[in-house]
Protein backbone atom coordinates (compact mmCIF):
# COMPACT_ATOMS: atom_id res chain seq x y z
CA UNK A 1 0.00 0.00 0.00
CA UNK A 2 1.26 3.63 -0.69
CA UNK A 3 1.83 6.62 1.46
CA UNK A 4 1.55 4.86 4.64
CA UNK A 5 3.47 6.09 7.76
CA UNK A 6 5.86 3.32 8.77
CA UNK A 7 4.06 0.23 10.70
CA UNK A 8 4.72 -0.28 14.75
CA UNK A 9 7.03 -3.50 14.83
CA UNK A 10 4.79 -6.36 15.65
CA UNK A 11 6.69 -7.36 18.59
CA UNK A 12 7.05 -4.22 20.81
CA UNK A 13 8.57 -2.88 24.06
CA UNK A 14 6.62 -2.02 26.79
CA UNK A 15 7.28 1.26 25.92
CA UNK A 16 6.62 0.91 22.61
CA UNK A 17 3.40 -0.92 23.51
CA UNK A 18 1.96 2.47 26.01
CA UNK A 19 3.08 3.93 22.15
CA UNK A 20 0.40 2.65 19.46
CA UNK A 21 1.51 -0.88 20.24
CA UNK A 22 1.20 -3.95 17.66
CA UNK A 23 -1.74 -5.58 17.34
CA UNK A 24 0.34 -8.49 17.34
CA UNK A 25 3.00 -11.20 15.31
CA UNK A 26 2.21 -10.83 11.71
CA UNK A 27 1.33 -13.63 9.34
CA UNK A 28 3.11 -13.34 6.17
CA UNK A 29 0.42 -12.86 3.90
CA UNK A 30 1.56 -15.15 0.25
CA UNK A 31 0.02 -14.75 -3.05
CA UNK A 32 -0.89 -17.41 -4.89
CA UNK A 33 0.15 -18.30 -8.52
CA UNK A 34 -3.69 -18.51 -9.64
CA UNK A 35 -3.60 -16.09 -11.94
CA UNK A 36 0.22 -14.98 -12.98
CA UNK A 37 0.02 -11.72 -11.31
CA UNK A 38 3.57 -12.15 -8.97
CA UNK A 39 3.20 -8.20 -7.41
CA UNK A 40 -1.31 -9.56 -6.90
CA UNK A 41 -1.68 -5.32 -8.26
CA UNK A 42 -2.94 -6.36 -11.46
CA UNK A 43 -2.48 -3.53 -13.81
CA UNK A 44 1.50 -3.26 -14.56
CA UNK A 45 3.31 0.49 -14.19
CA UNK A 46 2.12 3.23 -12.44
CA UNK A 47 -0.97 4.12 -10.75
CA UNK A 48 -3.22 6.08 -13.00
CA UNK A 49 -5.03 9.10 -11.88
CA UNK A 50 -9.42 8.90 -12.53
CA UNK A 51 -12.01 6.48 -13.14
CA UNK A 52 -14.71 4.12 -11.94
CA UNK A 53 -13.97 0.74 -10.64
CA UNK A 54 -17.22 -1.69 -10.15
CA UNK A 55 -16.48 -4.04 -6.99
CA UNK A 56 -18.67 -7.16 -6.45
CA UNK A 57 -18.84 -8.00 -2.87
CA UNK A 58 -20.23 -11.32 -1.66
CA UNK A 59 -23.03 -10.78 0.51
CA UNK A 60 -25.56 -7.97 0.57
CA UNK A 61 -29.50 -8.29 1.30
CA UNK A 62 -32.61 -5.77 3.12
CA UNK A 63 -31.02 -4.95 6.27
CA UNK A 64 -27.77 -3.70 4.42
CA UNK A 65 -26.86 -0.15 6.58
CA UNK A 66 -24.40 2.21 6.17
CA UNK A 67 -24.00 2.66 10.08
CA UNK A 68 -20.86 3.55 10.65
CA UNK A 69 -20.79 1.71 14.02
CA UNK A 70 -23.11 -1.04 13.31
CA UNK A 71 -21.92 -2.85 10.27
CA UNK A 72 -22.57 -6.72 9.98
CA UNK A 73 -22.50 -8.41 6.61
CA UNK A 74 -19.24 -8.05 4.10
CA UNK A 75 -21.31 -5.30 2.39
CA UNK A 76 -21.78 -3.36 4.90
CA UNK A 77 -18.20 -3.85 6.02
CA UNK A 78 -17.03 -2.86 1.99
CA UNK A 79 -18.71 0.45 2.81
CA UNK A 80 -17.48 1.14 5.99
CA UNK A 81 -13.78 1.17 4.21
CA UNK A 82 -14.95 3.44 1.37
CA UNK A 83 -17.05 5.99 4.03
CA UNK A 84 -15.28 6.19 6.79
CA UNK A 85 -11.63 6.18 9.01
CA UNK A 86 -10.19 4.87 11.88
CA UNK A 87 -7.80 6.45 14.67
CA UNK A 88 -5.37 3.74 14.15
CA UNK A 89 -5.49 0.88 11.37
CA UNK A 90 -4.26 -2.88 10.84
CA UNK A 91 -1.62 -2.37 8.22
CA UNK A 92 -1.42 -5.07 5.58
CA UNK A 93 0.43 -7.53 8.42
CA UNK A 94 -1.64 -7.21 11.26
CA UNK A 95 0.38 -4.39 12.85
CA UNK A 96 -0.96 -1.11 13.77
CA UNK A 97 -0.42 2.42 12.55
CA UNK A 98 -1.61 5.66 12.48
CA UNK A 99 -4.61 6.96 10.41
CA UNK A 100 -6.23 9.63 11.31
CA UNK A 101 -4.44 10.25 14.50
CA UNK A 102 -0.81 11.58 14.24
CA UNK A 103 0.29 9.55 17.92
CA UNK A 104 -1.51 7.79 20.34
CA UNK A 105 -0.17 7.39 23.46
CA UNK A 106 -0.58 6.02 27.04
CA UNK A 107 0.65 6.81 30.47
CA UNK A 108 2.73 3.97 32.87
CA UNK A 109 0.02 1.44 33.45
CA UNK A 110 -2.86 2.37 30.88
CA UNK A 111 -5.59 4.34 32.04
CA UNK A 112 -5.17 7.18 29.97
CA UNK A 113 -4.76 8.20 26.89
CA UNK A 114 -3.95 10.72 24.68
CA UNK A 115 -4.57 11.18 20.76
CA UNK A 116 -3.93 13.89 18.66
CA UNK A 117 -4.80 13.99 15.46
CA UNK A 118 -3.52 15.16 12.37
CA UNK A 119 -3.32 18.52 11.00
CA UNK A 120 -6.08 19.22 7.79
CA UNK A 121 -8.54 16.75 8.80
CA UNK A 122 -11.65 17.49 6.80
CA UNK A 123 -15.01 15.08 6.53
CA UNK A 124 -16.89 14.58 3.36
CA UNK A 125 -18.69 18.21 3.79
CA UNK A 126 -15.70 20.03 4.18
CA UNK A 127 -16.13 20.35 7.48
CA UNK A 128 -12.14 19.84 10.38
CA UNK A 129 -12.19 16.99 12.01
CA UNK A 130 -11.36 18.21 15.52
CA UNK A 131 -11.05 16.48 19.28
CA UNK A 132 -14.51 17.41 19.17
CA UNK A 133 -15.44 14.42 16.71
CA UNK A 134 -13.74 12.47 18.34
CA UNK A 135 -15.34 12.66 21.23
CA UNK A 136 -18.61 12.20 19.82
CA UNK A 137 -17.67 9.47 18.02
CA UNK A 138 -16.64 7.28 20.90
CA UNK A 139 -19.29 8.52 23.40
CA UNK A 140 -21.99 7.18 20.22
CA UNK A 141 -20.24 3.91 20.51
CA UNK A 142 -19.73 3.83 24.12
CA UNK A 143 -23.43 4.92 24.73
CA UNK A 144 -24.91 2.85 27.34
CA UNK A 145 -28.74 3.13 26.32
CA UNK A 146 -27.57 2.18 22.60
CA UNK A 147 -24.09 0.46 22.73
CA UNK A 148 -22.70 0.07 19.16
CA UNK A 149 -20.63 -2.82 18.06
CA UNK A 150 -17.01 -1.66 19.43
CA UNK A 151 -18.65 -0.71 22.79
CA UNK A 152 -17.04 -4.16 24.43
CA UNK A 153 -13.71 -3.85 22.70
CA UNK A 154 -13.50 -0.52 24.90
CA UNK A 155 -14.89 -1.62 28.55
CA UNK A 156 -12.87 0.35 31.11
CA UNK A 157 -13.19 3.73 28.70
CA UNK A 158 -14.46 6.62 31.00
CA UNK A 159 -17.31 7.82 28.58
CA UNK A 160 -18.47 10.76 30.89
CA UNK A 161 -14.69 11.86 31.52
CA UNK A 162 -13.59 11.95 27.76
CA UNK A 163 -11.95 15.39 26.88
CA UNK A 164 -11.40 18.02 24.15
CA UNK A 165 -8.06 19.03 25.00
CA UNK A 166 -7.45 21.23 22.18
CA UNK A 167 -8.80 21.32 18.78
CA UNK A 168 -6.76 18.33 18.20
CA UNK A 169 -6.16 16.12 21.07
CA UNK A 170 -8.02 14.23 23.16
CA UNK A 171 -7.76 12.81 26.54
CA UNK A 172 -9.07 9.39 27.17
CA UNK A 173 -9.59 7.99 30.57
CA UNK A 174 -9.98 4.70 31.35
CA UNK A 175 -11.66 3.34 35.10
CA UNK A 176 -9.07 0.81 34.93
CA UNK A 177 -5.66 0.03 32.44
CA UNK A 178 -7.22 -0.72 28.68
CA UNK A 179 -3.90 -1.35 27.40
CA UNK A 180 -5.60 -2.99 24.23
CA UNK A 181 -6.69 0.10 23.04
CA UNK A 182 -4.84 0.26 19.94
CA UNK A 183 -6.03 -2.70 18.93
CA UNK A 184 -10.19 -1.42 20.07
CA UNK A 185 -9.31 2.12 17.74
CA UNK A 186 -8.15 0.00 14.91
CA UNK A 187 -11.27 -1.62 14.44
CA UNK A 188 -13.04 -0.86 11.08
CA UNK A 189 -16.58 -0.39 13.02
CA UNK A 190 -15.22 2.33 15.63
CA UNK A 191 -14.48 4.99 12.86
CA UNK A 192 -14.82 9.12 13.80
CA UNK A 193 -18.12 10.86 12.36
CA UNK A 194 -18.87 14.58 12.55
CA UNK A 195 -21.12 15.84 15.63
CA UNK A 196 -24.81 15.26 14.65
CA UNK A 197 -23.87 11.84 12.80
CA UNK A 198 -26.84 10.72 10.88
CA UNK A 199 -26.95 7.40 9.81
CA UNK A 200 -29.53 7.51 6.84
CA UNK A 201 -27.24 10.64 5.60
CA UNK A 202 -23.73 9.61 6.48
CA UNK A 203 -20.67 11.93 6.26
CA UNK A 204 -17.27 10.21 7.30
CA UNK A 205 -13.60 11.32 6.56
CA UNK A 206 -13.29 8.53 4.33
CA UNK A 207 -11.47 8.15 1.10
CA UNK A 208 -14.66 8.02 -0.70
CA UNK A 209 -18.27 9.83 -0.20
CA UNK A 210 -21.93 8.04 -0.50
CA UNK A 211 -23.73 9.40 -3.83
CA UNK A 212 -26.22 6.59 -3.76
CA UNK A 213 -26.97 3.99 -1.61
CA UNK A 214 -29.61 0.96 -2.45
CA UNK A 215 -29.89 -1.76 -0.13
CA UNK A 216 -29.55 -4.93 -0.89
CA UNK A 217 -28.19 -4.05 -4.87
CA UNK A 218 -25.72 -1.52 -4.91
CA UNK A 219 -24.12 1.95 -3.94
CA UNK A 220 -22.06 4.33 -5.73
CA UNK A 221 -18.91 6.62 -4.24
CA UNK A 222 -17.30 9.34 -5.55
CA UNK A 223 -13.50 10.84 -4.53
CA UNK A 224 -12.86 12.43 -1.32
CA UNK A 225 -11.46 15.49 -2.60
CA UNK A 226 -9.92 16.30 1.16
CA UNK A 227 -8.76 12.69 2.13
CA UNK A 228 -5.79 13.07 4.35
CA UNK A 229 -3.56 10.76 2.37
CA UNK A 230 -2.13 12.75 -0.49
CA UNK A 231 -2.50 11.82 -3.79
CA UNK A 232 -5.22 8.86 -2.88
CA UNK A 233 -7.70 7.94 -3.63
CA UNK A 234 -6.66 7.24 -7.31
CA UNK A 235 -10.27 6.33 -7.96
CA UNK A 236 -12.76 9.19 -9.05
CA UNK A 237 -15.81 6.57 -8.90
CA UNK A 238 -16.43 3.30 -6.43
CA UNK A 239 -19.49 1.24 -7.21
CA UNK A 240 -20.09 -1.67 -5.23
CA UNK A 241 -22.38 -4.47 -5.99
CA UNK A 242 -23.91 -6.78 -3.85
CA UNK A 243 -24.20 -10.35 -4.82
CA UNK A 244 -25.13 -12.75 -2.79
CA UNK A 245 -25.29 -15.09 -5.02
CA UNK A 246 -21.81 -16.99 -6.02
CA UNK A 247 -21.93 -17.94 -9.44
CA UNK A 248 -23.75 -14.39 -10.68
CA UNK A 249 -20.37 -12.81 -8.79
CA UNK A 250 -18.17 -14.86 -11.04
CA UNK A 251 -20.10 -14.57 -14.01
CA UNK A 252 -20.25 -10.65 -13.42
CA UNK A 253 -16.65 -10.68 -13.65
CA UNK A 254 -15.39 -12.78 -16.44
CA UNK A 255 -18.47 -10.76 -18.95
CA UNK A 256 -16.69 -7.18 -17.59
CA UNK A 257 -20.08 -5.96 -15.60
CA UNK A 258 -17.51 -5.61 -12.29
CA UNK A 259 -13.59 -5.09 -12.70
CA UNK A 260 -13.12 -6.82 -9.01
CA UNK A 261 -15.12 -9.72 -7.34
CA UNK A 262 -14.48 -10.98 -3.67
CA UNK A 263 -14.66 -14.30 -2.42
CA UNK A 264 -13.57 -16.14 -5.65
CA UNK A 265 -16.10 -19.97 -5.15
CA UNK A 266 -13.37 -22.75 -5.08
CA UNK A 267 -15.33 -24.34 -7.82
CA UNK A 268 -15.09 -21.38 -10.15
CA UNK A 269 -11.31 -20.93 -10.13
CA UNK A 270 -10.39 -22.32 -13.40
CA UNK A 271 -12.98 -20.36 -15.16
CA UNK A 272 -11.07 -17.59 -14.07
CA UNK A 273 -7.65 -18.96 -14.82
CA UNK A 274 -9.30 -19.36 -18.33
CA UNK A 275 -9.59 -16.04 -18.72
CA UNK A 276 -6.38 -14.31 -19.83
CA UNK A 277 -7.61 -11.03 -18.60
CA UNK A 278 -7.91 -11.75 -15.24
CA UNK A 279 -5.86 -12.88 -12.50
CA UNK A 280 -6.84 -13.98 -9.11
CA UNK A 281 -4.82 -12.60 -5.39
CA UNK A 282 -4.86 -15.20 -2.67
CA UNK A 283 -4.01 -13.73 1.01
CA UNK A 284 -3.44 -16.33 3.80
CA UNK A 285 -5.33 -14.92 6.50
CA UNK A 286 -6.43 -15.55 10.24
CA UNK A 287 -9.92 -15.56 9.00
CA UNK A 288 -12.21 -18.27 11.23
CA UNK A 289 -15.54 -19.76 9.29
CA UNK A 290 -16.17 -21.98 13.51
CA UNK A 291 -19.20 -24.30 13.71
CA UNK A 292 -21.49 -22.72 17.14
CA UNK A 293 -22.18 -24.87 19.67
CA UNK A 294 -24.26 -23.14 22.61
CA UNK A 295 -23.08 -23.89 26.19
CA UNK A 296 -26.07 -23.04 27.93
CA UNK A 297 -28.60 -25.43 25.52
CA UNK A 298 -28.70 -28.80 24.81
CA UNK A 299 -27.14 -31.15 23.90
CA UNK A 300 -23.86 -28.83 23.74
CA UNK A 301 -25.04 -27.90 27.83
CA UNK A 302 -22.82 -31.20 28.31
CA UNK A 303 -18.89 -30.26 27.58
CA UNK A 304 -18.71 -34.30 26.66
CA UNK A 305 -21.01 -33.61 23.89
CA UNK A 306 -18.69 -30.57 22.70
CA UNK A 307 -15.65 -32.23 23.19
CA UNK A 308 -16.81 -35.03 20.88
CA UNK A 309 -17.86 -32.68 18.17
CA UNK A 310 -14.37 -31.28 18.29
CA UNK A 311 -13.40 -35.08 17.97
CA UNK A 312 -15.46 -35.95 14.79
CA UNK A 313 -13.79 -32.97 12.21
CA UNK A 314 -11.22 -34.18 9.71
CA UNK A 315 -9.83 -31.11 9.93
CA UNK A 316 -7.85 -31.82 6.88
CA UNK A 317 -10.18 -33.34 4.93
CA UNK A 318 -12.58 -30.29 6.05
CA UNK A 319 -9.84 -27.67 4.61
CA UNK A 320 -9.59 -29.93 1.24
CA UNK A 321 -13.48 -30.18 0.58
CA UNK A 322 -15.14 -27.64 1.84
CA UNK A 323 -12.29 -24.74 0.94
CA UNK A 324 -10.52 -26.73 -2.16
CA UNK A 325 -6.96 -26.77 0.13
CA UNK A 326 -7.01 -23.08 0.23
CA UNK A 327 -6.68 -22.85 4.05
CA UNK A 328 -4.70 -23.78 7.53
CA UNK A 329 -5.55 -26.27 9.65
CA UNK A 330 -7.37 -25.01 12.95
CA UNK A 331 -7.30 -26.35 16.59
CA UNK A 332 -10.30 -25.07 18.00
CA UNK A 333 -8.87 -21.61 19.01
CA UNK A 334 -9.14 -18.38 17.33
CA UNK A 335 -6.97 -15.02 17.34
CA UNK A 336 -4.15 -16.85 15.19
CA UNK A 337 -2.51 -13.47 14.49
CA UNK A 338 -1.96 -12.94 18.10
CA UNK A 339 1.63 -13.34 19.57
CA UNK A 340 -0.32 -15.51 22.37
CA UNK A 341 -1.61 -18.14 20.02
CA UNK A 342 -1.14 -21.32 21.68
CA UNK A 343 0.96 -23.20 19.42
CA UNK A 344 1.95 -25.83 21.72
CA UNK A 345 -1.24 -27.21 22.22
CA UNK A 346 -1.90 -30.42 21.09
CA UNK A 347 -3.79 -30.79 17.69
CA UNK A 348 -6.65 -32.34 17.85
CA UNK A 349 -7.61 -35.07 15.27
CA UNK A 350 -10.34 -36.92 14.22
CA UNK A 351 -11.30 -39.39 16.93
CA UNK A 352 -14.00 -41.26 15.73
CA UNK A 353 -14.08 -43.97 18.52
CA UNK A 354 -13.24 -41.32 21.23
CA UNK A 355 -16.18 -39.09 20.08
CA UNK A 356 -18.73 -42.21 20.44
CA UNK A 357 -17.17 -42.92 24.32
CA UNK A 358 -17.71 -39.34 25.00
CA UNK A 359 -21.38 -39.53 23.19
CA UNK A 360 -22.58 -42.28 25.09
CA UNK A 361 -21.32 -41.45 28.33
CA UNK A 362 -23.32 -38.23 27.94
CA UNK A 363 -26.19 -40.56 27.54
CA UNK A 364 -26.27 -40.43 23.85
CA UNK A 365 -25.10 -43.88 23.45
CA UNK A 366 -28.19 -44.41 21.03
CA UNK A 367 -27.35 -42.04 18.42
CA UNK A 368 -28.07 -38.08 18.63
CA UNK A 369 -29.44 -35.51 16.08
CA UNK A 370 -29.09 -32.32 15.82
CA UNK A 371 -30.12 -29.31 13.77
CA UNK A 372 -27.18 -27.07 12.25
CA UNK A 373 -28.00 -24.04 10.51
CA UNK A 374 -26.05 -22.81 7.65
CA UNK A 375 -25.98 -19.99 5.18
CA UNK A 376 -24.09 -18.42 2.30
CA UNK A 377 -22.91 -15.98 4.16
CA UNK A 378 -19.01 -16.67 3.78
CA UNK A 379 -17.74 -18.83 0.68
CA UNK A 380 -16.98 -22.04 2.58
CA UNK A 381 -19.58 -22.21 5.36
CA UNK A 382 -22.47 -24.01 3.52
CA UNK A 383 -19.50 -26.79 1.96
CA UNK A 384 -18.56 -26.90 5.76
CA UNK A 385 -21.35 -27.70 7.04
CA UNK A 386 -21.96 -30.55 4.26
CA UNK A 387 -18.92 -31.97 5.01
CA UNK A 388 -19.42 -31.91 8.88
CA UNK A 389 -22.94 -33.64 8.25
CA UNK A 390 -20.95 -36.26 6.53
CA UNK A 391 -18.18 -37.13 9.23
CA UNK A 392 -20.89 -37.16 11.98
CA UNK A 393 -22.19 -40.33 10.88
CA UNK A 394 -19.13 -42.26 11.58
CA UNK A 395 -19.92 -41.15 15.11
CA UNK A 396 -23.52 -41.82 15.05
CA UNK A 397 -24.57 -38.56 15.14
CA UNK A 398 -27.48 -37.67 12.62
CA UNK A 399 -27.34 -33.62 11.04
CA UNK A 400 -30.03 -31.84 9.62
CA UNK A 401 -29.14 -29.18 7.79
CA UNK A 402 -31.35 -25.95 7.58
CA UNK A 403 -30.27 -23.17 5.47
CA UNK A 404 -31.20 -19.72 5.79
CA UNK A 405 -31.26 -16.81 3.66
CA UNK A 406 -27.82 -14.84 4.49
CA UNK A 407 -29.82 -11.26 4.75
CA UNK A 408 -31.66 -13.13 7.64
CA UNK A 409 -28.86 -15.32 9.52
CA UNK A 410 -28.04 -12.74 12.12
CA UNK A 411 -31.86 -12.35 13.14
CA UNK A 412 -33.19 -13.41 16.79
CA UNK A 413 -36.77 -14.63 15.01
CA UNK A 414 -34.83 -17.22 13.20
CA UNK A 415 -33.07 -18.38 16.29
CA UNK A 416 -29.81 -16.82 16.71
CA UNK A 417 -27.53 -17.48 17.98
CA UNK A 418 -28.60 -21.00 17.22
CA UNK A 419 -28.12 -24.22 19.18
CA UNK A 420 -25.73 -25.64 16.44
CA UNK A 421 -25.08 -22.99 13.76
CA UNK A 422 -21.87 -21.49 11.85
CA UNK A 423 -20.34 -18.13 11.46
CA UNK A 424 -16.79 -16.44 9.83
CA UNK A 425 -14.81 -13.71 11.76
CA UNK A 426 -12.11 -11.83 10.80
CA UNK A 427 -8.76 -11.72 12.31
CA UNK A 428 -8.22 -10.26 15.66
CA UNK A 429 -6.43 -10.36 18.87
CA UNK A 430 -7.80 -12.86 21.54
CA UNK A 431 -9.01 -10.15 23.90
CA UNK A 432 -10.67 -8.08 21.13
CA UNK A 433 -12.42 -11.00 19.62
CA UNK A 434 -13.55 -12.18 23.00
CA UNK A 435 -15.01 -8.61 23.18
CA UNK A 436 -17.15 -9.23 20.05
CA UNK A 437 -17.78 -12.96 20.56
CA UNK A 438 -17.33 -14.50 23.98
CA UNK A 439 -18.14 -12.68 27.09
CA UNK A 440 -21.66 -11.72 28.24
CA UNK A 441 -23.20 -9.44 26.58
CA UNK A 442 -20.61 -9.37 23.36
CA UNK A 443 -22.86 -8.74 20.25
CA UNK A 444 -22.51 -11.97 18.70
CA UNK A 445 -22.36 -14.20 21.67
CA UNK A 446 -23.10 -16.95 20.02
CA UNK A 447 -21.64 -19.80 21.78
CA UNK A 448 -23.37 -18.05 24.97
CA UNK A 449 -19.57 -18.13 26.58
CA UNK A 450 -18.55 -16.14 29.17
CA UNK A 451 -19.66 -16.95 32.55
CA UNK A 452 -16.80 -19.46 33.14
CA UNK A 453 -15.28 -17.50 36.13
CA UNK A 454 -11.43 -18.66 35.55
CA UNK A 455 -11.65 -18.42 31.88
CA UNK A 456 -13.18 -14.68 33.01
CA UNK A 457 -10.74 -13.82 35.87
CA UNK A 458 -7.48 -14.75 33.10
CA UNK A 459 -9.29 -12.52 30.85
CA UNK A 460 -9.75 -9.44 32.76
CA UNK A 461 -6.83 -9.82 34.52
CA UNK A 462 -4.88 -9.80 30.60
CA UNK A 463 -7.13 -6.52 29.94
CA UNK A 464 -5.18 -4.46 32.88
CA UNK A 465 -1.63 -6.21 32.31
CA UNK A 466 0.79 -3.62 30.15
CA UNK A 467 3.44 -6.16 29.99
CA UNK A 468 3.24 -8.53 26.75
CA UNK A 469 4.74 -11.27 27.88
CA UNK A 470 2.39 -11.39 31.20
CA UNK A 471 -0.19 -10.70 29.45
CA UNK A 472 0.17 -13.39 26.73
CA UNK A 473 0.73 -15.96 29.97
CA UNK A 474 -2.45 -14.91 31.16
CA UNK A 475 -4.47 -15.17 28.04
CA UNK A 476 -2.79 -18.26 27.04
CA UNK A 477 -4.46 -19.94 30.37
CA UNK A 478 -7.93 -18.30 28.79
CA UNK A 479 -7.41 -20.05 25.77
CA UNK A 480 -6.34 -23.61 26.74
CA UNK A 481 -9.78 -23.39 29.01
CA UNK A 482 -11.80 -22.47 25.52
CA UNK A 483 -9.52 -25.40 23.93
CA UNK A 484 -10.69 -27.82 26.35
CA UNK A 485 -14.10 -26.44 27.25
CA UNK A 486 -15.70 -23.79 25.14
CA UNK A 487 -18.25 -23.90 22.21
CA UNK A 488 -16.43 -23.21 19.28
CA UNK A 489 -15.03 -25.60 16.45
CA UNK A 490 -12.40 -23.70 14.68
CA UNK A 491 -11.39 -26.56 12.26
CA UNK A 492 -8.95 -24.09 9.71
CA UNK A 493 -8.60 -20.73 8.82
CA UNK A 494 -9.02 -19.13 5.55
CA UNK A 495 -6.92 -18.33 2.69
CA UNK A 496 -9.16 -15.81 0.91
CA UNK A 497 -9.36 -15.45 -3.27
CA UNK A 498 -10.13 -12.39 -4.80
CA UNK A 499 -10.33 -12.13 -8.36
CA UNK A 500 -9.86 -8.49 -10.78
CA UNK A 501 -9.23 -7.71 -13.87
CA UNK A 502 -5.89 -7.34 -15.03
CA UNK A 503 -6.28 -3.90 -15.92
CA UNK A 504 -6.57 -3.16 -12.34
CA UNK A 505 -3.83 -2.20 -9.68
CA UNK A 506 -2.91 -1.32 -6.02
CA UNK A 507 -4.15 -4.67 -4.64
CA UNK A 508 -2.20 -6.27 -1.89
CA UNK A 509 -2.65 -9.53 0.37
CA UNK A 510 -3.92 -8.72 3.94
CA UNK A 511 -3.83 -11.00 6.89
CA UNK A 512 -7.06 -9.40 8.14
CA UNK A 513 -9.52 -11.64 6.46
CA UNK A 514 -11.28 -8.80 4.93
CA UNK A 515 -10.92 -9.34 0.84
CA UNK A 516 -9.15 -6.94 -1.22
CA UNK A 517 -6.44 -6.32 1.51
CA UNK A 518 -9.16 -5.28 4.28
CA UNK A 519 -11.04 -3.22 1.58
CA UNK A 520 -8.25 -1.21 0.52
CA UNK A 521 -10.38 0.80 -1.88
CA UNK A 522 -7.86 3.90 -1.71
CA UNK A 523 -4.91 2.41 -2.90
CA UNK A 524 -6.68 0.65 -6.14
CA UNK A 525 -6.54 2.08 -9.81
CA UNK A 526 -7.56 0.98 -12.88
CA UNK A 527 -5.50 1.09 -16.20
CA UNK A 528 -7.91 2.98 -19.12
Amino acid sequence: MTSRPDPVPAAPSRRTLLKVSAAGAAIAPVLAACGGSESGGGGGGEPVQGGRLSVGIAGGGVNDTLDAHNPTDNVDIARNYALYATLVRFANDGTIENDLAESLESNEDGTEWTVVLKEGLTFHDGSPVTADSVVFSLRRILDPDDPQRGAGDMAGVDSDGLEAVDERTVRIPCTEPVVTLPEALAEYYNCIVPEGYDPQEPIGCGPFKVVEFVAGQYSVFERHEGYHEEGLPYLDELEIVDFPDDDARVNALNSGNVDVITQVPHVQVPIIEGNPDLDIMESETGMWLPFTMRVDTAPFDDVRVRRAFRLIVDRQEMIEQALAGYGQVGNDMYARMDPSYPEDLPQREQDIEEAKRLLAEAGHGDGLEVELVTSDISVGVVAAAEVFQEQAREAGVTVNLRRVNPSEYWNEEEGFPYPFGQDFWSARNYITQTAQGSVVGAPYNETMWGEHEEWLGFLEEARRTADLDARNELIRKAQEIEYEEGGYIVWGFVNLLDAHNVSVGGLEPSVSGHPLGSYAFHTLWKDA
